[in-house]
């Protein structure tokens, strides 16, 4: 995996992370080890940047809301929101302090660039958050705020969201996307969807790696790659979403490509911006 700039003066990358299936990293899971690479990959993420985080930005693919909210609580409980999974999944604990003055200046940013938001001091962590986290930074001791996609899912409404939290990052707050790059729950396991998230991925990745002024073109038009809505169905692309926020947080900062596997038949990706 190739790293980002670790100079003092580098800016915080932005992330897309894949967060996995449900709390799939801390249960046994068949085939035994299909999400072992991903965990391997989520581990060595802090390895890769400048400096510690000074907080994180995460926006998840299992919060929507009418208008982009961010949490404000100092101390939010986790919302355990999967379904079917073993006992134990829902005793993980990350315990992780909020952040409300950057929850405060995330909206009071937000509303300087015209775009509507909110602050919600009783909204807890979902797994989209703390799944991932428990293996990026385990320790859970840096402050951490959630950020809703807008129930839109509208890709340039977010990609203009993560545009006005740029300055974030050289604030050395760290934003990670977390979603899926291929999130079509009826095909996970389907051997004939191979080919269709390769595809999916190849144009997705070739977007990533465009030019700044072409990567939001095309992102704001990802419906038109090959294959896009059978990798991520209408009104289902809540976990692509994630993508365009940090995305549009990378400014003219370059975006590749860092980490691939296939999991359940389907190429599943992550991507750095810095």
């Amino acid at each position: 995996m190739s790293t980002p700039p670790t100079s003092a003066s580098a800016k915080m990358p932005t992330w897309f992370i894949p967060h996995g299936g449900g709390p799939c990293f801390f249960m046994e899971w068949n085939p035994p080890h299909a999400w072992n690479r991903m965990a391997d990959f989520l581990k060595n993420v802090a390895t890769t940047l400048p400096r510690t985080p000074k907080a994180i930005v995460m926006v998840s693919a299992h919060w929507l809301t009418p208008n982009v909210t961010v949490t404000s609580g100092a101390h939010p409980d986790l919302i355990y929101d999967y379904y079917g999974f073993p006992p134990h999944t829902y005793a993980l604990k990350y315990p992780a302090p909020g952040a409300p003055e950057l929850a405060a200046q995330i909206a009071n940013t937000l509303a300087g660039a015209g775009i509507a938001s909110a602050q919600d001091a009783q909204r807890g962590f979902d797994h989209g958050m703390f799944i991932p986290l428990k293996l990026m930074f385990p320790e859970a001791n840096i402050p951490v705020v959630q950020l809703s996609l807008h129930n839109s899912l509208d890709p340039e409404k977010h990609l203009l969201v993560g545009r006005a939290l740029q300055a974030l990052r050289e604030q050395d707050v760290l934003i990670i996307g977390s979603g899926m790059s291929f999130h079509n729950m009826g095909a996970y396991g389907n051997p004939q969807y191979g080919p269709v998230s390769d595809a999916f991925d190849d144009w997705l990745t070739k977007a990533v790696e465009a030019s700044p002024q072409e990567r939001y073109r095309l992102l704001s038009n990802w419906e038109q790659a090959p294959g896009a809505r059978l990798c991520h169905p209408p009104r289902a692309e809540e976990h692509l979403i994630p993508l365009m926020t940090v995305a549009g947080a990378a400014g003219d900062d370059a975006g590749r490509k860092v980490f691939s596997d296939r999991v359940m038949e389907t190429t599943l990706s992550a991507f750095v911006f810095a």
